[in-house]
């Protein structure tokens, strides 16, 4: 699996699919639970394990307040630091210096963590976190999804290529999908996956979420990405449990649940529209994504269950 893991205090795991630039590495280091992994994940019957043993963590313009344990790691002496300006007198390095690139990375062992998890395991996942940064700004931050909803989602593997995690890019994010989070590392069809990942869901039964770490009041050039702090928010309370007593409003194009209400986050964060001057705009931004997911889906149909199929956009 591509996707980051950790665990929380009572045992609880958790897993983050998703692409680069989503949040996989930032989101699994949270210092309220233990990393087990930023990277490549196995789930076999006794739970879940860290192929790496390792952390690649993008560090342009890292925030030592909103990312204070991989800030911390980036000064440890044994990371590897890559793209990185630094000082030729004082050796010291610039996080936000963008001059050679904005693909900055560093490269550190897992117990650099202060609180990963030694043996690199963990028990089944309680919860299933989807990533997607959505540079047109009209997805929710979060939204609860049924097993067949993100069935979908994975097959699809929707989000936005961003300057400095591709190449070849400009500044403007480019929509993109990746069947599973990571088409390059599968051999089987889409489907193959799916249905794996079904039978473990509702085996244990995983609740699963789609968080947008993308663009809030507009799309790329007239809103603003979503702050870590909203999506922190959101994340505690869906790992929490907190997420699951509020109340919800079903999404009219996509289908999923969307929370009405999470302490900590304005309404209009919770609710896209909201924050958008120009709701008509919105509504058409919103059916263009919904037809670019349809299209995308056609590809990825045979072998698909009809119940997947079904839980996709409505145009």
């Amino acid at each position: 699996m591509h996707c980051s893991a950790n665990i929380g205090p009572h045992g609880d795991s958790a897993l983050f699919f998703g692409l680069s630039g989503t949040g996989k590495t930032t989101l699994s280091a949270d210092p309220l639970r233990r990393l087990i992994g930023d990277d490549e994940h196995g789930w076999s019957d006794d739970g879940i394990f860290n192929f790496e043993g390792g952390c690649y963590a993008k560090v342009i313009q890292l925030s030592p307040t909103a990312e204070p344990q991989i800030y911390a790691c980036t000064r440890r002496f044994g990371t590897i630091l890559e793209n990185v300006v630094y000082d030729p007198v004082s050796r010291m390095i610039d996080l936000d210096d963008e001059s050679i690139t904005e693909m900055t990375r560093a490269s550190y062992p897992l117990d650099y963590i202060d609180n990963a998890v030694p043996e690199k395991m963990g028990g089944h996942p309680k919860n299933i976190i989807l990533l997607t940064c959505d540079a047109s700004g009209v997805m929710p931050p979060i939204a609860k999804l049924t097993a067949d909803q993100a069935l979908y989602q994975f097959i699809s593997g929707y989000t936005s290529k961003i300057a400095g995690t591709e190449a070849g890019l400009g500044k403007e994010p480019e929509m993109t999908f990746s069947t599973c989070f990571g088409a390059p590392f599968m051999v089987h069809k889409p489907s193959f996956y799916a249905d794996l990942l079904k039978r473990k869901i509702l085996r244990y039964g995983a609740n699963c979420w789609l968080v947008n770490t993308g663009w809030i009041g507009g799309p790329y050039g007239i809103g603003k990405r979503i702050s870590i702090r909203y999506t922190r928010a959101l994340l505690n309370a869906a790992l929490d449990g907190k997420l699951l007593t509020v109340p919800y409003k079903t999404d009219p194009v996509f289908g999923f649940a969307v929370p009405q209400q999470c302490e900590g986050v304005p309404e209009n964060v919770l609710d896209p529209s909201g924050s958008w001057s120009d709701k008509s705009y919105y509504t058409q931004k919103y059916r263009e994504l919904a037809t670019r997911f349809v299209e995308n889906f056609k590809k990825y149909e045979e072998g698909c269950a009809p119940e997947v199929k079904a839980a996709g956009p409505k145009r």
